[in-house]
């Protein structure tokens, strides 16, 4: 299932509903588990790739050396200016405009490279590693997470069950597609290898999605993803029934109150 060039493309009201009800739902456990990744190997200069609203970013930083370096990149320049907006003051950050597949920083600048569930969205994976080992020095370590398989992700795999059901002619299949596409282990440790990675480590990690209520996950992923320019795409005015079948959907499976369910990653370290 390949990916789509409007895939890519987070603007509009999408930064700030994803902030609100994505980071919480699904990247907050991550987030907080790569920092202390990162952390723990004491880097002087870390870049992150696809910082989006800047959920890791916020949970680094504080762990992060007060005379570290960090930069932080988005493809996206309205997620980068959201992310900004949201971290307090900080001389260490420096936040810039930059595509993965062509990073505009000199070879061997970083301690480390790490990018939360960004891989996924990158056109040409090796290439885009290629780029990672490029600016990370002798020694240095890259660290990435990538989303399990849409079966695993319980509150998603509602979602596009019950659009598959609105709209049984085209299912509108972003998620499973590009954020859940890139699930394969061995071909994630293939395209690391074939970019000149060595000591590759693969950690599947599962944590809860909790909201308080099903309308949270509903909400998240039909207007804080680029689901919601799929709904708009089949239906002109379909997003707001669109998402009430959602939330019907979760709140069938899970109950009207408080919602949990499972989600699963896979969080990947490999050497330069």
């Amino acid at each position: 299932m390949a990916m789509l060039d409007s895939d890519t493309v987070f603007a509009g009201s999408v930064p700030e509903n994803y902030d609100r009800y994505m980071v919480p739902l699904i990247f907050e456990p991550y987030a907080a588990d790569l920092a202390q990744r990162v952390a723990a190997l004491s880097p002087g200069a870390v870049l992150e790739i696809a910082a989006g609203t800047g959920v890791v970013t916020r949970a680094l930083a504080p762990k992060l050396s007060p005379v570290a370096r960090y930069v932080a990149t988005d493809l996206n320049q309205p997620m980068l200016d959201y992310a900004a907006s949201r971290q307090p003051p900080d001389s260490r950050i420096t936040w810039r405009q930059a595509d993965a597949m062509k990073l505009p920083f000199d070879d061997a600048s970083f301690d480390v490279v790490c990018c939360q569930f960004g891989a996924m969205f990158f056109p040409d994976r090796p290439s885009a590693y290629r780029e990672a080992r490029r600016v990370l020095k002798p020694g240095g370590h890259f660290l990435f997470s990538a989303w399990d398989r849409i079966e695993e992700n319980v509150f998603a795999d509602d979602v596009i069950n019950a659009l598959a059901q609105m709209f049984p002619n085209d299912p509108p299949r972003f998620l499973a597609r590009t954020p859940h596409g890139y699930h394969d282990t061995a071909l994630i440790r293939r395209d690391l290898e074939s970019a000149g990675f060595s000591s590759i480590a693969i950690e599947t990690r599962a944590e809860q999605s909790r909201a308080s209520s099903p309308r949270i996950p509903a909400l998240a992923y039909c207007q804080g993803t680029l689901l919601r320019d799929e709904i708009q795409a089949r239906e002109a005015g379909a997003l707001e029934a669109a998402t009430d079948r959602a939330e019907a959907a979760i709140a069938s499976r899970h109950g009207s109150g408080a919602v949990s369910a499972k989600i699963q990653a896979h969080i990947i370290t490999a050497a330069a």
